[in-house]
């Protein structure tokens, strides 16, 4: 088969280990003569899985016993809800919301069923375009929530505020593709699709001792406690994705961890976004200082040439280069396993269109 360049900003490409042995799993796991999708989630080959795909985000991320990692359904969207069932107070509860995209939105919407919200930045006027730094999270808030890549937009977080209440974090689009004190969250949570996993799990990462406080009745699913106590087997969990996420999260630890995927990923966003700036067919939709590393937003200066560049990138194999239905022009999403050779097929493109 020719090489496909997927751009797509999810599900992602993994890397082609994780499809070999994944694909290999599903015929026979594990020597068994049973196939990875039709065994017991219950089973010692299975629990040992999850085990260590638990144990493999603590190291990953140098987090202690205080933290206690899940992989549970629904995708980050069921988390916009899950966090403020779990953080914000039943009783005159209230949380802050940084707004820096259509997540961040969705995330706001979801927690006001619950209680008090208050949106201390946004950048939602100039449609996204940087990621708000002139707030402040004051006292008396249960949570302070932040989005801190924004695949729409191609905007990302650089640096997390210090506040003097809970962080909760969606990372879905960018987690362990830079290196983070993660020990600055009470809560972080990532659909898998992005940048770790197929599509199907959602990890959540959580201080245990911050549970429990919140005097409200929580739906048993909604419960981060009672995934705690099952072990992330509340109920049948995603066996499949669990496993191909595990692979993923093996392949990264044995390539240097997450140190060494950030400098792969620095080369890979800066080798694109030198010609972005240096082609003046081509501009980004977002301000420079927030550039995303992980999604790319462009656009081309000359519309009436579209066509034409539509026809040259599809002519040299890449896929998924469209951009998001809300914003349009394109987008090039370099999760990890995005290889720069396939980055630099797409510069190539662009400095011939040029």
């Amino acid at each position: 088969m020719n090489k496909i360049h997927n751009f797509s900003a999810g599900p992602c490409i993994l890397p082609q280990e994780v499809y070999e042995k994944s694909a290999e799993a599903v015929l026979n796991f594990n020597g068994s003569e049973l196939s990875l999708l039709e065994i017991s989630h219950r089973s010692k080959d299975f629990v040992a899985v999850m085990d260590e795909a638990r144990a493999i985000v603590k190291r990953l991320m140098k987090l202690g016993d205080e933290y206690e990692v899940l992989y549970l359904g629904g995708g980050a969207s069921l988390q916009f809800l899950m966090v403020p069932f779990n953080l914000l107070k039943a009783d005159g509860g209230k949380a802050a919301y940084l707004d820096t995209g259509t997540w961040a939105a969705g995330a706001i919407k979801e927690a006001k069923y619950l209680g008090d919200v208050d949106v201390v930045g946004s950048s939602k006027k100039d449609n996204y375009a940087y990621i708000p730094t002139d707030y402040i999270v004051g006292s008396g808030y249960d949570y302070f929530h932040c989005t801190s890549n924004n695949t729409i937009y191609g905007t990302q977080m650089k640096e997390f505020p210090e506040v003097d209440t809970l962080m909760a974090c969606d990372m879905s689009s960018d987690i362990f593709s830079r290196k983070i004190d993660f020990s600055k969250f009470d809560l972080i949570y990532a659909g898998a699709q992005k940048n770790m996993g197929p599509a199907g799990v959602t990890l959540v990462v959580v201080k245990k001792s911050i549970l429990g406080k919140t005097g409200r009745t929580i739906p048993s699913y909604l419960n981060y406690q009672l995934h705690i106590e099952k072990e992330s087997m509340l109920n049948t969990p995603p066996v499949f994705p669990v496993y191909a996420s595990l692979l993923t999260l093996q392949q990264l630890e044995k390539n240097g961890g997450i140190a060494a995927a950030e400098q792969r990923n620095i080369a890979k966003a800066q080798l694109l976004y030198d010609e972005i700036d240096r082609n003046p067919y081509f501009e980004t939709f977002c301000r420079n200082e927030d550039r995303s590393l992980m999604n790319v937003s462009f656009k081309i200066t000359d519309e009436s040439r579209k066509s034409a560049f539509d026809e040259a990138w599809k002519a040299a194999g890449i896929s998924g280069l469209n951009g998001h239905r809300s914003l349009g022009g394109y987008r090039a999403s370099l999760y990890n396993a995005m290889p720069i050779e396939s980055v630099q097929v797409l510069v190539d493109v662009m400095k011939n269109f040029a």
